[in-house]
C-alpha cells in the first residue's frame, strides 16, 4: 500500500547461486508508482490491470500490477524504494486487446489503462520481444508457433487440451489406477473463449479463458535467461466435471522417433519409449521437474514447477496431465474417489533450443543431459524471487542495505543443495562446523545458447571454496559423506 507520506521498502531475495536479471511483479494500490534502487536510480515500470472477470478490469482495492526489471546478487538481498509520486516518467501502462466472440460480450476499462476490443477471427496473431515471437491461433487463442529471433525458421509448437474418460465396466480409474476409456478426446465447450492480449515494454502475454481452465503465456522483454523461454501458467478448475482427466498436449514437427526424456527427481534424465504393444496407460511416466523431446536439429523442453505425469503417444508430441476428477474408489486402499479438487495452478517454462550444426543426437544412448540453459531455466522456475514488503513504522524505518554473501557467483554448473550446521556432540553448545553440499550438473554442450546473458562460467571441475563467502575466514576444509558423518579424501579433486 503506497501513500505520499514516504516510500515503502521492498526487499527481494534471490535464492539461486548466480546473479539474476529478471522481471518482478508486485500488487499496488496506485497507478502513480515510482521504483528506485538503493542508489537512487529510477527503474522502468510496466503497469497492468487486475481483472474481476474475463472482460472487465477491477476498480477496487489493490487493482494495479507493477512490474519492473531488477538485478539481484547471488543468494543475496536487494532493497527497492516504491513511491506514490506524480512524477513517473518511466512508468508506462500496458496496452490490452480483447478478442471477443461478439455474442453479447462487452469490454469495461478502468482509467488509465488503454483497452481495445475486436471480434475474433481465424487469422493467427502474434506477440514478440527482443528474443522471441509467438504465434497464436485466432480460433482457439492457444499457442501455435515459436520463432527465435536468431533462427530463420519458425517452429510449429501447438498447444492443445484433451480429456480422458474412464472405463464403463470392470475396474475404473481412481487415485492409484489410470484406466482410460481409449485415446484422449479434444477438449471442447459451446462458447468460444475470451482471449486477452497484453503488450508492454517489459513483458507481453496472452490469456485464454475457457470454462474449466485459464492459460497465461508470458514472454519477458529482458536480455538473457529470463527472456529466452515461455512462462506458462494454467489455472485448472474441473470441479464441475465427472470422471474426467484434463491434459495439455504439445504438438510439434520434432522427429523424436517415439523417444522422450524425463528426469529422475531432478538429478538425471532417463530415456523413455512409447510401445504400441502396451496399453495406453503403460506409456505414462512421472515427470518430477522436466521432460523433453528432441531430434538432430531441435529440442523442446517442458520445465515444470510441480511433479506430473507425461507420455509421448505420437511422434513430435509431449503430453502432461494437469488434474484428475474421479468419482469412484479404485479398490486400492484409499476408500474414496478423487473429489476434493480445488482451483489449481500449474506452472511451466517452455524452452526451445537448436542443436549445433553437424551435431547428431543418438536416442539409443542410455544417458542424456539438459543444456546449461536448460539447467538454469529449471532453477529460475523452481526457485522464484521472494518479495518481502517491509512494514511501515511510526518512528521511521532503519536503513536497509543490499546484502551479498558471496564474493562472486558460483559457476553456472554448480548448485548449492544445502548449507547447514553440523550437530555438535554437546547438544548445549553450538557447532563450529558447517556442512556445504554441492551438486555439479551434467551438461549437453551440443545445444546452441544465443546470448544467454549468464553472469557466471562453467567450473572446469574446480571450485574455490576458501574464497567463496564474503568476510568469512575458512580454517578447515574436509570432504565428507552426504550424512555428513564419514570423512574421506575421494572428493578432494574438485577443490583447489
Amino acid at each position: 500500500e503506497l501513500d505520499q507520506s514516504g516510500p515503502r521498502y521492498l526487499v527481494l531475495f534471490n535464492p539461486v547461486e548466480q546473479d539474476r536479471l529478471c522481471v518482478v511483479t508486485v500488487l499496488v494500490n496506485s497507478v502513480r508508482v515510482r521504483v528506485l534502487t538503493e542508489n537512487g536510480q529510477t527503474l522502468p515500470v510496466q503497469l497492468s490491470a487486475q481483472w474481476s472477470s474475463a472482460s472487465q478490469m477491477s476498480a477496487e482495492g489493490f487493482q494495479v500490477c507493477a512490474s519492473f526489471m531488477v538485478r539481484l546478487p547471488a543468494l543475496g538481498l536487494a532493497v527497492f524504494h516504491l513511491y506514490d509520486s506524480a512524477d513517473t516518467p518511466m512508468t508506462l501502462c500496458s496496452e490490452t486487446l480483447l478478442r471477443l466472440s461478439g455474442q453479447g460480450q462487452t469490454a469495461h476499462a478502468v482509467d488509465p489503462f488503454p483497452l481495445h476490443s475486436q471480434t475474433a477471427d481465424p487469422q493467427l496473431f502474434y506477440i514478440s520481444t527482443q528474443s522471441l515471437t509467438l504465434g497464436f491461433s485466432g480460433t482457439t487463442g492457444l499457442l501455435d508457433s515459436i520463432h527465435r529471433k536468431d533462427d530463420p525458421q519458425e517452429v510449429k509448437v501447438q498447444i492443445q487440451f484433451v480429456t480422458y474418460g474412464t472405463r464403463s465396466t470392470k475396474d475404473k480409474s481412481g487415485a492409484y489406477l489410470f484406466l482410460p476409456d481409449g485415446k484422449a478426446k479434444p477438449y471442447s465447450q459451446k462458447e468460444p473463449p475470451v482471449v486477452r492480449v497484453v503488450e508492454g515494454p517489459l513483458f507481453s502475454e496472452v490469456v485464454i479463458m475457457y470454462q474449466h481452465f485459464q492459460q497465461t503465456i508470458r514472454i519477458h522483454n529482458v536480455p538473457g535467461l529470463d527472456g529466452l523461454s515461455l512462462d506458462v501458467t494454467t489455472m485448472v478448475d474441473i470441479r464441475e466435471q465427472s470422471n474426467k482427466e484434463l491434459a495439455m498436449r504439445l504438438d510439434t514437427d520434432i522427429q523424436n522417433d517415439d523417444t522422450f526424456y524425463t528426469d529422475l527427481n531432478g538429478f538425471q534424465m532417463q530415456p523413455r519409449r512409447h510401445f504400441l504393444k502396451l496399453p495406453l496407460q503403460a506409456n505414462f511416466y512421472p515427470m518430477p521437474s522436466q521432460a523433453y523431446i528432441q531430434d538432430s536439429h531441435l529440442r523442446l523442453t517442458l520445465h515444470s514447477a510441480q511433479a506430473l505425469g507425461v507420455p509421448s503417444l505420437e511422434g513430435g508430441q509431449l503430453e502432461v496431465i494437469l488434474d484428475r476428477r474421479l468419482m469412484q474408489d479404485d479398490n486400492r486402499g484409499l476408500g474414496q474417489g478423487l473429489k476434493d479438487n480445488k482451483e489449481t495452478a500449474n506452472r511451466f517454462r517452455l524452452l526451445l533450443e537448436r542443436r549445433s550444426t553437424g551435431n547428431k543426437v543418438v536416442d539409443s544412448r542410455p544417458t542424456s543431459f539438459p543444456s546449461l540453459l536448460g539447467h538454469m531455466t529449471s532453477a529460475i522456475l523452481n526457485h522464484e524471487v521472494l518479495a518481502l514488503p517491509v512494514l511501515p513504522k511510526k518512528r521511521g524505518i532503519p536503513p536497509l542495505h543490499t546484502f551479498a554473501p558471496l564474493t562472486g557467483a558460483l559457476p553456472c554448473d554448480f548448485h548449492m543443495l544445502n548449507l547447514r550446521s553440523v550437530q555438535h556432540q554437546d547438544t548445549h553448545s553450538p557447532s563450529p562446523y558447517t556442512a556445504l553440499i554441492l551438486h555439479r550438473k551434467g551438461l549437453d554442450c551440443d545445444l546452441e545458447t544465443p546470448n544467454p546473458g549468464f553472469n557466471c562460467t562453467t567450473s572446469e571441475e574446480q571450485l574455490g571454496v576458501s574464497s567463496l563467502f564474503r568476510n568469512l575466514d575458512l580454517q578447515l576444509l574436509q570432504p565428507v559423506s552426504l550424512s555428513p558423518q564419514v570423512s574421506g579424501n575421494n572428493f578432494l579433486s574438485v577443490f583447489k
